[in-house]
């Protein structure tokens, strides 16, 4: 290798790693709860009566809404009013329908924030603990498109920039087999998922966006997360074996996540 390839390898050597210090910081284990939605319904039926009791579940997801940079939110989906029907009948039989019960994967964004995560030059990497098999995803940050050959997934194909501080994760390419919340909210595999990622003090703030033109009349911003550290190490989650769900006989509300 001549002189002047050396001097040119530092030198890109040299800017790589000034760029990747222009960027926070992300990287750590963070204390996260999976889920979506702020709040839910626990539905209960018993002898032909149904109860449903409204669940407010922001505090314990972390759920914020005074920290600069949030986008502004909606606590649920706008849905075609072809589609209306089916999302609240998916919603109420959701001990049935609902893939996660039945160890169903949950997928983006349904999973929620990263577990953990590890920053590299030209990409990082999202550890989660989850109950269907511990998923991670590797996403490049070096200004890559999506890849053309991607097969569909749970978890889709991910790219990802930075926006100043930011760290905006752009998701496509999703199988069908997953709601992106826990009351029945189903989608096509048009659906596109926006995650944005930014540090406020030592805490990380996550926030989503779901766009679907097929069934959605706007994309849906949900509520954004504020993650703190933590000092718990990822375990493996135990292998989910679900065997009482074909034996439930009321349409409980399990809101399982």
């Amino acid at each position: 290798m001549n002189r002047f390839s050396c001097a040119a390898l530092i030198a890109i050597s040299a800017a790589t790693m000034v760029a990747a210090q222009q960027h926070p910081d992300l990287s750590g284990t963070w204390s996260t709860f999976p889920g979506v939605n702020a709040t839910a319904p626990l539905r209960r039926a018993s002898g032909g009566v149904e109860e449903v009791r409204r669940l407010d579940r922001a505090n314990l997801r972390g759920v914020t809404t005074d920290v600069a940079g949030v986008q502004p939110w909606t606590d649920a989906p706008a849905y075609k009013p072809e589609h209306v029907a089916k999302v609240k009948e998916l919603d109420s039989l959701q001990s049935k329908t609902d893939p996660v019960f039945y160890c169903g994967k949950p997928g983006v964004p349904r999973v929620g924030p990263p577990r953990r995560i590890v920053q590299l030059p030209n990409e990082i990497i999202f550890f989660y603990e989850d109950m269907s098999g511990d998923p991670y995803r590797i996403i490049p940050t070096d200004g890559r498109p999506h890849r053309a050959d991607a097969n569909p997934s749970y978890y889709g194909d991910s790219v990802a920039r930075w926006e100043g501080t930011t760290l905006v994760v752009d998701v496509r390419n999703f199988v069908e087999d997953t709601w992106f919340g826990e009351k029945g909210y189903f989608h096509t595999d048009a659906m596109r998922v926006t995650e944005r990622l930014w540090k406020h003090g030592e805490n990380l703030v996550w926030q989503a966006t779901v766009e679907d033109p097929s069934v959605l009349v706007r994309p849906w911003t949900m509520p954004p997360r504020i993650i703190r550290r933590s000092d718990a190490p990822l375990e493996e989650s135990p292998p989910c074996r679900e065997q009482d769900g074909p034996l439930l006989r009321n349409n409980d509300h399990h809101d399982q996540r």
